[in-house]
């Protein structure tokens, strides 16, 4: 069995957790590897986040970016998340816990046994490129937010027309990211159990509300009216293109895998308020 374990880069609190979990599970005969930035933290050797994918498990501790960092790397090996962080959609470990909770679905992972939830991700794609695969959401944007700023857009559900005008941009989003940045847009919050996915305008002109559409659906963003337009996955690698395009935004495999015990999606939303 091996395990790899990312903690919140700066977090003291959370190296030490790592490390009292890396001897727990090197007690138990599991190859532990470090990523570059703990095993700094720690004065110990670490793996590159590119080599984590052929893990068996991952162990992210700290915040939900946190998770999500280990997600962009992870392909479809498992994460397991402790939280340190406020909220907690993601990370459904206590500190208190942690060693205990890790063990054990280490263990059931060993022998099989192990409950994986599947939860899904997005690509943007145009003729010539695509994004990394996002948890949370893909967002299309003009050059630069604000007044003065943004971009003429089309929003398009499998070929038919939804809306289009001026605005910011587009957040797509899955369940998962439904609380992240399409929240702070004014985006619905929905259950992680809904297999669909948002599409939100970002302060349009004129627009329409969100709308929820089947996950299986092509959302498609055509962009005109600015000299550039820029693609971010989960808040990472943007990507600047040449206008006008389309971007044509679906589910993308593998899907985000999360190991362990579930987050309490409503204990969580509590925090929020």
């Amino acid at each position: 069995m091996q395990v790899g374990i990312v903690a919140q880069k700066g977090n003291p609190r959370a190296a030490y957790l790592a490390d009292d979990v890396r001897e727990a599970l090197s007690d138990r005969d599991v190859t532990v590897w470090l990523d570059e930035a703990t095993a700094t933290a720690l004065d110990a050797d670490g793996y590159g986040m590119d080599r984590f994918e052929s893990c068996d498990c991952i162990v992210a501790i700290g915040g939900d970016g946190t998770f999500l960092y280990a997600a962009h790397h992870a392909g479809g090996t498992p994460i397991l998340g402790v939280n340190l962080g406020e909220v907690g959609f993601l990370n459904a470990i206590s500190p208190d816990d942690a060693e205990e909770a890790i063990l054990e679905t280490v263990e059931a992972l060993q022998a099989g046994e192990g409950t994986v939830r599947e939860v899904p991700r997005l690509v943007a794609r145009t003729d010539e490129w695509a994004s990394s695969p996002a948890a949370n959401e893909i967002v299309v944007q003009g050059p630069r937010r604000g007044r003065g700023g943004g971009v003429d857009y089309e929003i398009r559900v499998d070929g038919s027309l939804y809306s289009g005008g001026h605005a910011d941009g587009v957040i797509v989003a899955t369940p998962t990211g439904s609380t992240a940045y399409n929240l702070s847009e004014r985006g619905p919050i929905v259950h992680p159990g809904v297999d669909t996915i948002i599409v939100n305008e970002m302060v349009a002109e004129r627009g329409m509300p969100p709308l929820a559409v089947p996950l299986d659906r092509t959302v498609s963003v055509t962009l005109t009216g600015a000299e550039t337009g820029v693609v971010v996955s989960d808040g990472r690698d943007p990507k600047e293109l040449s206008v006008p395009v389309e971007i044509a935004i679906e589910r993308s495999g593998p899907p985000m895998r999360m190991a362990g015990p579930s987050p309490d999606f409503f204990e969580a939303l509590g925090k929020l308020s």
